[in-house]
């Protein structure tokens, strides 16, 4: 097995009032994404990406058909990317969601589902299908998501166990790995909404 990156990147900042739940609520990118767009570009050419999955959100989608054109990658959009469904927590204030129900779900994340949504493990059994399919191509990759599922997609490229409640990457950044045939990687952070960029440690 030959190793091969993986640009994890999620989204630029949306439109959305702090404090706000939200999921599959198809909500708007804040003015300026473009420039994040094109710093996103410089790095996946020189990670020689070759296909962009994206989430079929507007948020990611929007980014992504430019960022694909501007890369030359090939863009794949696939369903298994889209963020936790919150059912009927979506567009709801957090402080307004039963206080009981919050701590079942940090109890519980695997188990626990929000009324009509869905829960931690049906959101790891779709990324994890979509995670094998990546290793067994081993395509030089970039995948255009949200923070649930980057969280576990950062553990898989990683080489350590994913958490459900661990905090993932903030909007706007973007994660690079080698991957390997043992996970061996090395992973760089970067901040494209302050054009900072940081080093961090890949934890196996």
């Amino acid at each position: 097995m030959r190793s091969f990156p993986v640009l994890l990147v999620r989204h630029a900042p949306v439109q959305v009032a702090q404090g706000i739940c939200y999921g599959r609520q198809d909500v708007a990118l804040s003015p300026g994404w473009e420039s994040i767009v094109s710093g996103l570009s410089v790095l996946a050419k020189g990670a020689v990406c070759q296909v962009l999955y994206s989430s079929p959100a507007q948020r990611c989608w929007q980014m992504a058909q430019r960022l694909a054109q501007s890369a030359g990658m090939e863009l794949r959009v696939d369903h298994r990317l889209a963020e936790l469904n919150f059912g009927k927590w979506e567009g709801v204030r957090w402080q307004d969601i039963d206080r009981t129900l919050l701590d079942e779900w940090a109890q519980n994340p695997a188990g626990f589902a929000p009324p009509e949504g869905e829960s931690g493990q049906d959101l790891y059994q779709r990324i994890q299908s979509f995670w094998r399919e990546v290793r067994q191509r081993e395509e030089n990759v970039c995948v255009l998501s949200h923070g649930g599922p980057l969280r576990l997609l950062s553990a898989f490229a990683g080489g350590y166990q994913p958490q459900l409640l661990a905090p993932s990457m903030p909007q706007g950044f973007a994660r690079l790995f080698m991957v390997g045939e043992k996970n061996e990687c090395v992973s760089t952070e970067t901040d494209f909404s302050k054009h900072h960029k940081k080093e961090e440690p890949c934890q196996v």
